[in-house]
């Protein structure tokens, strides 16, 4: 390769990066939103816990398979376009929530008055709710399908680790908008949905105009070994179909991965999907502060853990992803242990310190999961393989959606700490099974 070429392959490379970088933020920016509006959707409303984690839960659920059956439709298909479709979708279902009270009582008035609009409240705003479920799975699989695509495999992991600060700026983001501003100023539930909204309908322009499906769509030479796929006939779809049942479904590697990303993702989503909620009940803060924390774990915590997590597999690890995730669910569960123990009467910072250390830790496994499951199914299944993570890891919100809103409800709070720790716990134990695994499996690509 020249040495042109090399500059405009590292160029074209950092574009990539940063572009999916940008656009799976904006994903998490109009999901992650929920979490900020339900203190007010329970004030406002009195919509319950119980019913708030129903919404997480089955917006979760859908979400995970939808991530499968989606991470199969890019891997047939172009990444640019499944994802930048997804996020336009995404924001118009945003929309759509945010005017869920004047359908609600549109629907009310018709069927039975006033006393029917929270019970038709909830229920619209579940069904929407599940609906941006499925169209938020067209998010992670391109991204998984395509980075793969432009970065050799002794630079995966950092990139990938360097990637999934999407996720952190995109929740840290969210809560810095809508904790910040948007509540503050105007204490306003619908705003939540529909600045985010207006927001990710710009960037699904953008995404479509700039993201790149691999070096050959500039002119480049495609990365030795990491040709991308686009399935067009029958004999090419069989084909398909086989690697994945051989290369997924039957490979046990992928299911210890998926075990574990079902328990990093509780822990995650207490943190993500009840923060606001569990630090204002149980730590006694205001709001503001409780969003400082939130903030903080992800953007600090959180960003650190990953770029931290990536370094040590490629440098200490030899690429073994998942040798590094049994040290980071050891680290989550010291720091959950630390943070429960904290009591309400303590300073803010000596709170804030160990919950940004749950955000350093748990954020090394979220990371590192995905890229063990590419690394274990090669990169031509990697979007399938990513899929299956997927559903186990969001059927995890059948305990951190309605499992803790019922917990909180009935037994208080210290009853999902200890669920929490437990979690990290068996993540760290069920991993451990794969320790002798390969850092990367071979197969053929074709």
């Amino acid at each position: 390769m020249t040495s042109p070429t090399k500059k405009s392959l590292r160029f074209w490379q950092w574009e990539t990066l940063l572009v999916t970088m940008g656009g799976y933020a904006l994903y998490y920016i109009i999901r992650k939103n929920l979490s900020l509006a339900m203190p007010l959707l329970g004030g406002e409303f009195g919509i319950s816990k119980v019913q708030l984690g129903t919404f997480l839960t089955f917006h979760g659920v859908i979400y995970g398979l939808a991530r499968f059956t989606n991470g199969i439709l890019t891997d047939r298909n172009s990444a640019r376009k499944v994802m930048s479709a997804g996020l336009f979708i995404c924001a118009c279902v945003n929309l759509a929530f945010g005017c869920s009270d004047w359908i609600a009582r549109g629907v009310s008035s018709a069927a039975g008055g006033a006393a029917a609009f929270t019970t038709t409240l909830v229920w619209v705003m579940g069904i929407i709710w599940v609906i941006h479920g499925y169209f938020q799975g067209m998010g992670v699989g391109p991204c998984v399908k395509t980075l793969p695509q432009w970065f050799p495999p002794n630079q995966l992991a950092t990139k990938q680790a360097i990637w999934n600060l999407s996720h952190s700026v995109g929740a840290g983001g969210v809560f810095a908008l809508l904790g910040w501003w948007i509540i503050p100023a105007y204490h306003s539930w619908r705003l939540c949905f529909l600045v985010p909204a207006g927001i990710s309908m710009a960037g699904s322009v953008f995404l479509w105009l700039a993201m790149k499906d691999s070096p050959k769509d500039v002119g480049l030479p495609e990365i030795p070994g990491r040709k991308v796929t686009v399935v067009k006939t029958k004999e090419e779809s069989a084909a398909y179909k086989a690697f994945v049942r051989d290369h997924v479904l039957k490979n046990p590697y992928i299911w210890i991965l998926a075990v574990s990303n079902f328990f990093v993702n509780t822990v995650r989503f207490a943190a993500l999907d009840w923060g606001p909620t569990l630090l204002v009940e149980s730590k006694g803060l205001t709001l503001a502060a409780a969003t400082t924390l939130c903030f903080t774990f992800e953007i600090i915590g959180g960003n650190l853990g990953m770029v931290a997590a990536g370094w040590a597999s490629d440098h200490v690890f030899g690429s073994r992803t998942h040798r590094t995730c049994v040290f980071c669910f050891l680290g989550v569960a010291a720091a959950v242990s630390l943070f429960w123990a904290v009591p309400v009467s303590a300073p803010l910072v000596v709170k804030l310190v160990p919950f940004a250390m749950i955000g350093f830790f748990v954020y090394g496994p979220q990371a590192l999961l995905g890229i063990a499951s590419t690394q274990q199914a090669t990169p031509r299944a990697a979007a399938a393989a990513g899929g299956i993570l997927g559903i186990l890891g969001y059927l995890s919100t059948v305990v951190s959606g309605i499992g803790f809103g019922w917990m909180a409800q009935t037994w208080g709070w210290n009853a999902a700490y200890a669920t929490i720790l437990a979690c990290a716990v068996l993540g760290g134990l069920v991993v451990l099974m794969m320790w002798k695994a390969p850092a990367e499996q071979t197969g053929t690509e074709a």
